[in-house]
Protein backbone atom coordinates (compact mmCIF):
# COMPACT_ATOMS: atom_id res chain seq x y z
CA UNK A 1 0.00 0.00 0.00
CA UNK A 2 1.18 3.50 -0.77
CA UNK A 3 2.28 5.67 1.74
CA UNK A 4 2.41 8.88 -0.88
CA UNK A 5 -0.41 11.70 -0.86
CA UNK A 6 -1.70 12.52 -3.84
CA UNK A 7 -1.02 15.29 -5.30
CA UNK A 8 -4.68 16.66 -6.78
CA UNK A 9 -6.38 15.68 -3.17
CA UNK A 10 -3.53 17.90 -1.80
CA UNK A 11 -4.71 20.55 -3.43
CA UNK A 12 -8.25 20.68 -2.72
CA UNK A 13 -7.81 20.49 0.73
CA UNK A 14 -5.78 22.88 0.57
CA UNK A 15 -8.03 25.36 -1.48
CA UNK A 16 -11.05 24.24 0.87
CA UNK A 17 -8.58 25.42 4.20
CA UNK A 18 -7.71 29.04 2.37
CA UNK A 19 -11.39 29.40 1.53
CA UNK A 20 -12.21 28.62 5.35
CA UNK A 21 -9.64 31.24 6.34
CA UNK A 22 -10.44 33.93 4.08
CA UNK A 23 -14.07 33.28 4.79
CA UNK A 24 -13.11 33.70 8.65
CA UNK A 25 -10.74 37.25 7.99
CA UNK A 26 -13.62 38.29 5.62
CA UNK A 27 -16.52 37.79 8.14
CA UNK A 28 -14.20 39.26 11.45
CA UNK A 29 -13.14 42.44 8.86
CA UNK A 30 -17.33 43.10 8.04
CA UNK A 31 -17.73 42.67 12.18
CA UNK A 32 -15.10 45.74 13.30
CA UNK A 33 -16.98 47.72 10.98
CA UNK A 34 -20.47 47.21 11.41
CA UNK A 35 -19.65 46.97 15.61
CA UNK A 36 -19.25 50.56 15.71
CA UNK A 37 -22.98 51.76 14.77
CA UNK A 38 -24.12 48.60 16.07
CA UNK A 39 -22.78 49.71 19.26
CA UNK A 40 -23.70 53.29 19.19
CA UNK A 41 -27.25 52.02 17.95
CA UNK A 42 -27.08 49.96 21.19
CA UNK A 43 -25.55 52.60 23.46
CA UNK A 44 -28.80 55.06 22.19
CA UNK A 45 -31.58 52.63 22.43
CA UNK A 46 -30.67 51.43 26.15
CA UNK A 47 -28.68 54.04 27.39
CA UNK A 48 -25.75 52.05 27.91
CA UNK A 49 -22.54 54.19 28.84
CA UNK A 50 -24.42 56.78 29.89
CA UNK A 51 -25.70 57.85 26.32
CA UNK A 52 -28.76 59.57 26.74
CA UNK A 53 -32.30 57.90 25.34
CA UNK A 54 -33.08 59.30 21.67
CA UNK A 55 -37.00 60.30 19.90
CA UNK A 56 -38.97 59.90 22.74
CA UNK A 57 -41.83 62.41 23.84
CA UNK A 58 -41.95 64.03 27.02
CA UNK A 59 -45.07 62.71 29.03
CA UNK A 60 -47.98 64.62 29.36
CA UNK A 61 -47.61 65.38 33.28
CA UNK A 62 -44.26 66.60 34.97
CA UNK A 63 -43.73 64.31 37.88
CA UNK A 64 -42.73 65.85 41.31
CA UNK A 65 -39.24 65.42 41.99
CA UNK A 66 -36.43 67.42 40.80
CA UNK A 67 -32.89 67.08 39.59
CA UNK A 68 -30.38 69.86 38.93
CA UNK A 69 -28.96 69.32 35.39
CA UNK A 70 -25.34 70.51 34.66
CA UNK A 71 -23.96 71.21 31.47
CA UNK A 72 -20.15 70.37 30.48
CA UNK A 73 -18.29 71.58 27.79
CA UNK A 74 -15.16 70.64 25.93
CA UNK A 75 -12.90 70.63 22.69
CA UNK A 76 -9.76 68.54 21.36
CA UNK A 77 -7.05 70.75 21.22
CA UNK A 78 -6.66 70.53 17.43
CA UNK A 79 -10.00 72.56 16.84
CA UNK A 80 -9.54 76.30 16.68
CA UNK A 81 -12.70 76.65 18.45
CA UNK A 82 -14.26 78.39 21.73
CA UNK A 83 -17.30 75.95 22.80
CA UNK A 84 -19.14 76.80 26.29
CA UNK A 85 -22.32 75.87 27.73
CA UNK A 86 -24.47 79.20 27.90
CA UNK A 87 -25.86 78.29 31.41
CA UNK A 88 -23.82 76.37 33.62
CA UNK A 89 -27.05 74.27 35.39
CA UNK A 90 -30.92 74.17 35.52
CA UNK A 91 -33.09 72.76 38.07
CA UNK A 92 -36.32 71.25 36.51
CA UNK A 93 -39.24 68.69 37.55
CA UNK A 94 -38.96 64.61 36.38
CA UNK A 95 -41.01 64.73 33.13
CA UNK A 96 -41.18 68.40 32.32
CA UNK A 97 -39.16 69.54 28.94
CA UNK A 98 -36.03 71.63 29.14
CA UNK A 99 -34.29 73.51 26.50
CA UNK A 100 -30.70 74.47 27.31
CA UNK A 101 -27.95 75.86 25.03
CA UNK A 102 -23.99 75.68 24.18
CA UNK A 103 -21.90 77.92 21.77
CA UNK A 104 -19.34 77.59 19.11
CA UNK A 105 -17.05 80.44 17.63
CA UNK A 106 -14.59 79.75 15.44
CA UNK A 107 -11.26 81.35 16.20
CA UNK A 108 -9.39 80.09 12.70
CA UNK A 109 -9.03 82.49 9.98
CA UNK A 110 -10.36 79.67 7.46
CA UNK A 111 -13.75 77.13 8.18
CA UNK A 112 -13.24 74.28 10.27
CA UNK A 113 -15.85 71.45 10.62
CA UNK A 114 -16.55 69.86 14.11
CA UNK A 115 -18.20 66.88 15.37
CA UNK A 116 -19.17 66.34 18.70
CA UNK A 117 -20.04 63.64 21.03
CA UNK A 118 -21.88 63.31 24.63
CA UNK A 119 -23.19 61.48 27.46
CA UNK A 120 -24.62 62.02 30.66
CA UNK A 121 -22.97 60.85 34.13
CA UNK A 122 -23.55 59.02 36.10
CA UNK A 123 -23.58 56.77 33.91
CA UNK A 124 -26.33 54.70 35.43
CA UNK A 125 -28.61 57.77 34.28
CA UNK A 126 -28.33 57.45 30.63
CA UNK A 127 -31.60 55.36 30.17
CA UNK A 128 -33.42 57.92 32.20
CA UNK A 129 -32.23 61.24 30.21
CA UNK A 130 -34.14 61.57 26.92
CA UNK A 131 -32.65 63.78 24.24
CA UNK A 132 -35.50 64.79 21.92
CA UNK A 133 -33.25 67.31 19.65
CA UNK A 134 -29.12 68.30 19.45
CA UNK A 135 -26.38 68.54 17.80
CA UNK A 136 -24.58 65.78 18.94
CA UNK A 137 -23.00 63.63 16.22
CA UNK A 138 -23.28 66.05 13.20
CA UNK A 139 -20.72 67.84 11.74
CA UNK A 140 -20.99 71.53 12.10
CA UNK A 141 -19.19 73.62 9.54
CA UNK A 142 -17.93 77.24 10.72
CA UNK A 143 -16.67 80.21 8.99
CA UNK A 144 -13.77 82.36 10.36
CA UNK A 145 -14.70 84.31 13.31
CA UNK A 146 -18.35 83.05 13.11
CA UNK A 147 -20.66 82.40 15.95
CA UNK A 148 -23.51 79.73 16.88
CA UNK A 149 -26.10 78.80 19.58
CA UNK A 150 -26.68 75.21 19.49
CA UNK A 151 -29.96 73.85 21.94
CA UNK A 152 -30.05 70.44 23.25
CA UNK A 153 -33.91 69.77 24.32
CA UNK A 154 -33.99 67.04 26.57
CA UNK A 155 -36.23 65.19 29.55
CA UNK A 156 -35.33 63.23 32.61
CA UNK A 157 -37.85 60.17 33.12
CA UNK A 158 -39.94 60.24 36.34
CA UNK A 159 -39.00 56.39 36.70
CA UNK A 160 -35.50 57.86 37.62
CA UNK A 161 -37.33 59.01 40.82
CA UNK A 162 -38.76 55.28 41.46
CA UNK A 163 -35.89 53.01 40.61
CA UNK A 164 -33.78 52.15 43.64
CA UNK A 165 -30.53 52.57 41.86
CA UNK A 166 -31.21 55.50 40.86
CA UNK A 167 -34.16 57.47 43.48
CA UNK A 168 -31.13 58.96 45.58
CA UNK A 169 -29.51 61.00 42.33
CA UNK A 170 -30.53 64.91 42.65
CA UNK A 171 -27.38 66.47 40.02
CA UNK A 172 -27.02 64.68 36.18
CA UNK A 173 -23.96 66.01 34.42
CA UNK A 174 -24.32 66.47 30.74
CA UNK A 175 -21.09 66.02 29.07
CA UNK A 176 -20.06 67.30 25.05
CA UNK A 177 -16.33 66.81 23.09
CA UNK A 178 -16.07 68.82 19.92
CA UNK A 179 -13.61 66.78 17.84
CA UNK A 180 -12.45 68.50 14.44
CA UNK A 181 -13.29 66.01 11.76
CA UNK A 182 -11.38 63.82 10.31
CA UNK A 183 -12.00 64.73 6.87
CA UNK A 184 -11.13 68.41 7.50
CA UNK A 185 -8.10 67.82 9.76
CA UNK A 186 -7.03 65.77 6.65
CA UNK A 187 -7.69 68.84 4.22
CA UNK A 188 -5.92 70.84 7.26
CA UNK A 189 -2.84 68.74 7.18
CA UNK A 190 -2.61 68.46 3.32
CA UNK A 191 -2.73 72.61 3.36
CA UNK A 192 -0.04 72.81 6.03
CA UNK A 193 2.34 70.38 3.51
CA UNK A 194 1.69 72.25 0.52
CA UNK A 195 2.46 75.38 2.36
CA UNK A 196 5.97 73.89 3.87
CA UNK A 197 6.66 72.57 0.41
CA UNK A 198 6.22 75.78 -1.70
CA UNK A 199 8.08 77.71 1.19
CA UNK A 200 11.22 75.15 0.88
CA UNK A 201 10.83 75.93 -3.00
CA UNK A 202 11.16 79.68 -2.69
CA UNK A 203 14.28 79.46 -0.73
Amino acid sequence: MSNRTDPAALNRRNRRMLGGVAGVVVGMVGLAYASVPLYDLFCKVTGFGGTPMIGQAAPAAAGEAQVTVRFNAATQPNLPWRFAAQQPAMRLRVGEEALAFYTARNTADAPVTGISTYNVTPDIVGRYFHKVACFCFEEQTLAPGQQVDMPIAFWVDPRIATDPQTRDIRTITVNYTFFRSLADAERSGAMANAGAHVGRATR
